[in-house]
């Protein structure tokens, strides 16, 4: 009895560390198994929102088709960008273009205008020695000259001569070209206002 006793206290002393790692391997075994139960539940769980998410997202499809919607419309933008590049440039270069027409247009403006003074002046000149030349002539010399005249031109001249010198000139002339110059100059100022 003694023998069955040690044996057992042997199988108790062994027994109990042998129930020892089968209680640790079971508690670790319920503890995995919680945390394999657990880790299973959150990748159920994520799942199912992944399959919602899913259900809510585009398909590959419709991101592609998307993308390729956006990429046209940026390449539409860069084509409208460079298209609005060049009318600008354009522009610029009629701009510069019209600037220097301008400019020379008004270079050959101010050219005219100075050719004309010196023109006038000149026109002026000649004028002024025809009157003189017509005063120093004998009236009745200048007056058939002055009927073979046009009209306008006889009356322009007539007038700058002396007052004394182109009645005498008009008195030679016949009475239908002295009217027509006399009235002639006396109409020319009636247009002007008096006040």
């Amino acid at each position: 009895m003694a023998a069955t006793t040690a044996g057992r206290r042997a199988i108790g002393g062994v027994g109990l560390i042998v129930l020892c790692f089968l209680g640790s391997a079971a508690l670790r075994l319920a503890a995995n198994g919680q945390a394999f139960a657990e880790e299973i539940g959150v990748l159920a769980d994520s799942g199912a929102a992944d399959g919602t998410a899913a259900a809510t997202c585009p398909s590959t499809e419709d991101a592609e088709s998307l993308l390729s919607a956006i990429r046209e419309r940026e390449d539409e933008l860069a084509q409208e960008s460079r298209r609005l590049a060049e009318r600008s440039q354009t522009l610029n270069v009629a701009e510069a273009k019209l600037a220097e027409q301008l400019a020379a247009f008004e270079t050959a403006r101010k050219n005219l205008e100075a050719t004309l003074a010196v023109a006038d002046k000149a026109a002026e000149r000649d004028i002024e020695r025809m009157t003189t030349v017509y005063e120093n002539m004998k009236p009745a010399e200048a007056a058939k000259i002055f009927e073979r005249m046009d009209v306008a031109f006889a009356a322009g001249l007539l007038a700058r001569v002396r007052p004394e010198v182109a009645a005498q000139v008009l008195a030679a002339m016949n009475a239908d070209s002295a009217y027509a110059v006399t009235l002639t100059i006396a109409s020319r100022n009636h247009a002007v206002p008096t006040e």
